[in-house]
């Protein structure tokens, strides 16, 4: 069963509602499904919940599965869309949490570089918080999941061409919040190159 490609199993499960298509699927997924929900969450608990909750959710939906895009991204549009309602819920904050690759930066053993690497992530998270759970969905999927434009546009059914407009418009707005906070950051800069310059003051 190794052998079977995502989509090959999907229509055996459809055909036979053999379990053990759909928990190859499982297999191959659990865990990823689980880390992007624990992005979003940073608890494990509750990516743990959201993970049951999207495949059971997954169950349901596969007979809906039309092979437009590839299983894999079909299932972390699933994903996206689960935990964005989640984090969109009255009990919870409207944001969105990267991965921990965007908020790492490869600065040397230079301590005041790394202090300042870390800032410009907070800064980052910051601005991204300032985004709606759909435009923060959008901008993940395409950067951090390096899912193609294409793809993003069979899954939210619109042209290629208002993918990327709205992908434009969407990094407008972070450019914008981000930059907001840049002035801050410029400073803390000037200060820390100043007092590796001079010292002894």
């Amino acid at each position: 069963m190794k052998h079977l490609s995502d989509e090959e199993l999907v229509r055996l499960y459809i055909e036979t509602q053999k379990n053990t298509y759909f928990e190859r699927l499982y297999e191959r997924y659990c865990d990823k499904v689980y880390r992007k929900c624990l992005s979003f969450t940073k608890d494990p608990l509750q990516a743990e919940d959201l993970t049951h909750d999207i495949f059971l959710k997954l169950v349901i939906k596969l007979g809906g599965f039309k092979e437009q895009a590839k299983f894999s991204t079909w299932l972390y549009s699933i994903t996206y869309n689960h935990c964005t309602d989640h984090m969109r819920s009255p009990q919870r904050r409207t944001e969105v949490y990267m991965d921990e690759g965007w908020e790492r930066l490869d600065v040397g053993n230079d301590d005041g570089l790394a202090e300042l690497a870390e800032m410009e992530a907070q800064q980052l998270k910051r601005a991204m918080e300032h985004l709606d759970p759909t435009e923060q969905s959008l901008l993940l999927m395409k950067y951090q999941d390096n899912i193609s434009i294409r793809e993003l546009a069979d899954l939210n059914g619109i042209t290629e061409s208002a993918v990327k407009m709205r992908l434009k418009r969407t990094r407008d707005k972070l450019r914008k919040y981000y930059l907001e906070g840049a002035v801050f950051w410029l400073l803390v800069a000037i200060k820390a190159v100043l007092s590796i310059r001079w010292p002894f003051r």
